[in-house]
């Protein structure tokens, strides 16, 4: 349960990736949040239930 008020998303809500960062490890590139989604520094994640989420990055406007 997520102690933060108004609470984290939930690990299954598409922004995820809002909830707050419970811990880090910098060497090795990954963040864990409130949620239970571990986020790696090259975007992918993993979900509390094991689904794996691959590299995603946002498109640049007018980027071809």
């Amino acid at each position: 349960m997520c102690p933060h008020n108004p609470p984290c998303p939930a690990a299954h809500e598409p922004d995820r990736e809002h909830a707050r960062v419970i811990g880090r490890d910098y060497l090795l590139g990954w963040a864990l949040l409130c949620n239970g989604t571990i986020v790696f520094d090259y975007t992918g994640s993993l979900l509390p239930d094991g689904q794996v989420l691959a590299p995603h990055r946002p498109l640049l406007a007018g980027a071809a």
